[in-house]
C-alpha cells in the first residue's frame, strides 16, 4: 500500500458500464457495422466533432450537425444527439465498492471526458441516474470534468491538473482507465496504470496493484 499516494478513475466505463455496449446495442438494432460510432470517434481524435464538445469548444446543436456530416461522410448518418442518449451508463456496484475501501487507504480522484448534456457529470438521462452517480463523485477527493476544463485525455494537460491540485507525483499514482489511448501518457508520466476490461478483471488487477483484497 505505501506504493501510491493517490488513485484516479476513469468514471464511463470503468465505474459504470461503458458506453460502448450502448454504442453496440444501438447499431445492431439499426442494422449497422459493428463499432460504426467508435471508429468515427476514433478518426481525427484531437479535431473531430467528438473531441471538440468533450473540451466544450463545440455547444450541442453544432455537435449535432458535425457528427451527422462526419458518420455520412463514412457511411452511415447517424445525429450526434442519437449519440448522446447512449452515453450514460449504470453504476458498477462492486466497483463503488472497492472505490469506498480505497478511500481507507488512498487519496481518490476521478478524470472524465464528458459533455455538457444529461445531468451531472454522468451524463445521466433520469434524475434517479444522476442522483447515483452523484453519491458516487461525492466519494472522489477531486473530479476533474474535460467539459469544464477545456481539455481532455489524452492531452497530457488533462493530468498534469490532478496531478498538481492533488500535489501528487506520478510515479505515486495508480490509475485506471478502459481505453489504452488514454492510459498513454499518463504510463509515460510515470503513473502505474490499469486498462478495465470488465469488472472482475479490474478488481483482480487492483488487489494485485495495491495489496488490498477487494473479495474478488
Amino acid at each position: 500500500m505505501a506504493a501510491f499516494d493517490a488513485i484516479l478513475w476513469d468514471f464511463g466505463g470503468v465505474l459504470t458500464t461503458s458506453p460502448f455496449e450502448a454504442f453496440n446495442r444501438y447499431e445492431r438494432e439499426r442494422g449497422l457495422p459493428l463499432d460504426f460510432i467508435r471508429r468515427i470517434n476514433a478518426t481525427n481524435p484531437e479535431h473531430n466533432a467528438w473531441a471538440q464538445f468533450e473540451s466544450s469548444r463545440m455547444d450541442l446543436d453544432a455537435f449535432d450537425a458535425a457528427f451527422l456530416e462526419e458518420s455520412t461522410a463514412a457511411g452511415h448518418p447517424i445525429p450526434g444527439r442519437d449519440v448522446l442518449a447512449l452515453l450514460s451508463g449504470d453504476v458498477r456496484p462492486r466497483m463503488v465498492a472497492a472505490l469506498q475501501t480505497c478511500k481507507l487507504h488512498f487519496r481518490n480522484a476521478c478524470l472524465t471526458n464528458n459533455v455538457k448534456h444529461g445531468r451531472g457529470p454522468g451524463m445521466a438521462t433520469d434524475s434517479e441516474r444522476a442522483d447515483r452517480v452523484q453519491e458516487v463523485m461525492a466519494m472522489f477527493d477531486l473530479v476533474v470534468e474535460s467539459s469544464i476544463e477545456g481539455v481532455r485525455k489524452p492531452e497530457p494537460r488533462a493530468y498534469e491538473i490532478v496531478l498538481e491540485r492533488l500535489d501528487v507525483a506520478p510515479e505515486r499514482m495508480l490509475f485506471l482507465d478502459d481505453l489504452g489511448i488514454n492510459l498513454k501518457p499518463a504510463a509515460k508520466m510515470g503513473m502505474t496504470t490499469i486498462k478495465v476490461l470488465d469488472e472482475q478483471q479490474a478488481l483482480s488487477d487492483l488487489s494485485r496493484a495495491t495489496g488490498i483484497d477487494f473479495d474478488v
